[in-house]
């Protein structure tokens, strides 16, 4: 149900329009007034607002002229939504964005959508945690306008060796692939993918290692939109089964083969 004095920030998905959810979808086609970012969202996701719906490029305004376009419109009692690509909990500035809102008595709700880096995930067949490989995910961004804590620099979270993803970064795809090796983990035959407009209809996808990766990227002159993906998961040698189809593993869910057995 949508609710009155309200600001909604709805994510949008990674690119496909099949890949909006339902509630997203429902907003789109309600909203009086659309916020998106043009340089990102797939324009086919804008067919599905109403025809008197007002559509605002957020790379066009200023913070507040955002701000104030929300306020103005929420205050009147027409559906706001600031639509951001992919989900708006990872490097979207909600925060700052719900702050002022709240600041003036006007509700926030964030509707979540499929980040990019499970879209690309997806479109390469991708288990990201693989028994015996990782079980974690780094989910991060190089340094470059927005400084990073020292405890995060690349060099640092790459002594895990987990599977490491890096948003809004490939253009200093250099640098990241230095920092990868100086973490003394990962070696110049780990695999690297770069996903370039991932589940949309022109996706690419580059896959190589870090000794062999910038070549690449550089010879298909892809210097943004595009995922990096980093570690032994893309092209594991081996990895172990998953313990919960073993026939000895038990849950509360799930009797173990013994189990079974004994309850007959």
């Amino acid at each position: 149900m949508i609710q009155k004095n309200t600001v909604y920030f709805v994510g949008s998905g990674p690119g496909d329009p099949e890949l909006i959810t339902i509630k997203a979808k429902n907003l789109v086609e309600n909203a009086d007034v659309i916020i998106y970012s043009g340089s990102l969202l797939n324009p086919e996701l804008l067919r599905y607002a109403k025809k008197d719906a007002q559509l605002f490029d957020a790379a066009k305004l200023s913070r507040v002229e955002i701000y104030e376009i929300l306020k103005e419109a929420t205050k009147n009692d027409r559906l706001a939504i600031r639509f951001h690509d992919g989900d708006p909990g990872l490097f979207s500035t909600i925060r700052e964005q719900i702050d002022k809102l709240e600041q003036d008595n006007i509700n926030c709700n964030v509707v979540p959508g499929i980040t990019s880096l499970l879209g690309a995930a997806a479109s390469m067949n991708l288990e990201m945690t693989l028994p015996g490989i990782t079980q974690s995910i780094i989910i991060t961004r190089a340094e470059f306008r927005t400084p990073v804590p020292d405890r995060e620099k690349i060099s640092e979270l790459a002594k895990h060796g987990a599977t490491m993803a890096f948003y809004l970064s490939v253009h200093l795809l250099d640098r990241i692939v230095k920092e990868l090796l100086n973490g003394g983990v990962y070696t110049n035959d780990t695999p690297v993918a770069i996903v370039y407009k991932a589940t949309w209809k022109d996706q690419k996808i580059i896959t190589g290692t870090i000794g062999t990766i910038v070549r690449k990227v550089k010879e298909e002159r892809i210097v943004k939109t595009a995922l990096i993906i980093v570690g032994d998961v893309i092209a594991p040698k081996e990895y172990e089964f998953s313990k919960v189809y073993d026939s000895k593993f038990t849950h509360g869910y799930r009797k173990g083969k013994d189990e079974v057995r004994d309850s007959n």
